[in-house]
């Protein structure tokens, strides 16, 4: 992994020695002679690693590290001498040294090190950037009686978990139609829980190709593929005492599932390149909102993974099962815009709110937090009424004017009277096909729903293209 070293060493052929060494292996290197002048050169160079002699002309080693550890602490800092004893390491490692070396130094070994220094940094900022993400039950909003259901079901899964005599949680199973909050839920478990000190590293199988998914979740070793210049931790590794949430698992390549498998059973990873397997401390959630028996029974899932990843089955009921939700939801969202483009004083009518209520919502809770963001953004008033509640661009007609089946030509609202939500549903997805001559990028467009929503429904409702 290359990085900036600079190199404190009074010793002049020493030093160019090992700066011409690591300079053909990638690293940027300058010198210093003396500690002051290495000191002088933090804020310019900006190193990643600091290598130094203990005995120096001036300021000592020891010295030396103690300033620049208070000067950046995020600094590697290797000790280097010609007089080494136990003393003197653990005088070094009590200064901040990561490691130390002594003279005569092995080249060979100095670069096996570094580049373990500076992987130790890049697993160390891949760590911070995951922990940075929050979650918890705050984040379920909702007090309807499938939201509570599954609130209670996720607290006894957590209380299960704490009385465990090992450290290997069952893995979850999370699903739901798009939109519905599946993310939230994962977080929920693993913030609320014993593992919420550690890392949650989240992954979209459907979001990479295929061909780069093993490599983004196991990792890679130098030279393990074209472009592959440097040594890479897989998501797998970085996660290590903590969850990894991974999206979408449907859309996983059947030649990458026996791997998860694997990962699920052994708590093993093996880096692409690499011939030795890495122990590894993690909690695996997964989500979808595909019909995974179904994709099980095609032969484009295993069955032997489906099984091992859902020991615990959380389902998400859709938006328009959660009742006053919608209003609890929307209230959520319109103070959080409000206060994002600074119009405090927005509120719903009663007429506006009923409209929300009275709407099928195919897109969830990812379509209510846009259509309010958009509503906001868009007011000029202060009250926002049903006229206000406009839907996304593609078909653009206020929220209160037509119901979705009536977007679709299905029926018109004084029809539906009697008639069961799903038949109301399969109709309009169904006309919607056959408009797009069976297109389902136009068909979704048409229903105002993304790709992934309306293949669900069409498996949902075992639609399929008329036989020519």
């Amino acid at each position: 992994m290359p990085c900036a070293v600079l190199i404190i060493e009074d010793e002049a052929t020493l030093a160019k020695n090992m700066a011409s060494y690591l300079s053909r292996h990638g690293h940027e290197v300058r010198v210093a002679a003396t500690g002051e002048d290495g000191l002088a050169q933090l804020d310019e160079f900006k190193p990643d690693v600091v290598l130094t002699d203990n005995h120096l002309p001036g300021m000592r080693g020891l010295e030396l590290l103690s300033r620049i550890r208070q000067h950046d602490a995020q600094i590697k800092l290797i000790m280097i001498t010609g007089h080494g004893n136990v003393q003197t390491a653990v005088d070094a490692m009590k200064a901040g040294a990561y490691d130390f070396l002594s003279k005569p130094v092995v080249l060979s070994e100095l670069k096996l090190l570094l580049d373990k220094a500076v992987g130790q940094e890049r697993i160390e900022e891949v760590l911070s950037y995951y922990q940075q993400k929050q979650g918890g039950f705050s984040k379920l909003i909702g007090e309807s009686a499938p939201m509570l259901a599954l609130k209670a079901t996720i607290r006894q899964v957590l209380d299960a978990e704490q009385a465990m005599k090992d450290t290997d949680p069952p893995a979850v199973l999370i699903t739901g139609e798009t939109g519905t909050g599946k993310e939230l839920v994962a977080r929920a478990l693993h913030f609320e829980g014993m593992r919420r000190s550690r890392p949650f590293v989240d992954l979209n199988c459907a979001a990479i190709p295929a061909q780069l998914l093993e490599a983004e979740l196991f990792g890679h070793e130098r030279g393990a593929f074209t472009d592959a210049r440097e040594r890479k931790i897989g998501l797998a590794e970085a996660a290590e005492g903590g969850t990894l949430f991974l999206d979408e698992i449907g859309d996983i390549d059947l030649s990458l599932q026996g791997k998860l498998l694997k990962l699920l059973e052994e708590k093993t990873v093996r880096r692409l390149g690499s011939v030795r397997d890495h122990k590894v401390n993690v909690r695996i959630v997964t989500a979808t909102n595909r019909p995974l028996e179904q994709l099980v029974r095609e032969g484009k899932f295993r069955s032997d993974l489906y099984f091992r990843l859902r020991i615990i089955q959380l389902t998400l009921a859709p938006l328009r099962d959660r009742g006053d939700d919608i209003v609890l939801l929307a209230r959520h969202y319109l103070s959080l815009h409000a206060a994002r483009y600074g119009k405090e004083k927005l509120r719903f009518s009663p007429q506006a709110e009923r409209t929300l209520l009275n709407y099928v919502w195919p897109g969830n809770v990812r379509e209510l937090r846009n259509i309010i963001e958009q509503t906001v953004l868009l007011a000029s008033g202060e009250v926002i009424e049903p006229a206000h509640l406009t839907l996304c661009a593609t078909l653009g007609a206020p929220l209160g004017q037509r119901s979705a089946a009536a977007q679709c030509g299905v029926c018109e609202p004084a029809d539906c009277e009697g008639r069961k939500l799903e038949d109301m549903e399969r109709g309009a997805v169904l006309e919607a096909l056959e408009k797009s001559a069976w297109n389902v990028t136009r068909a979704a467009k048409l229903l105002g729903v993304s790709r992934d929503t309306l293949r669900y429904r069409i498996e949902k409702y075992n639609l399929s293209a008329p036989q020519e």
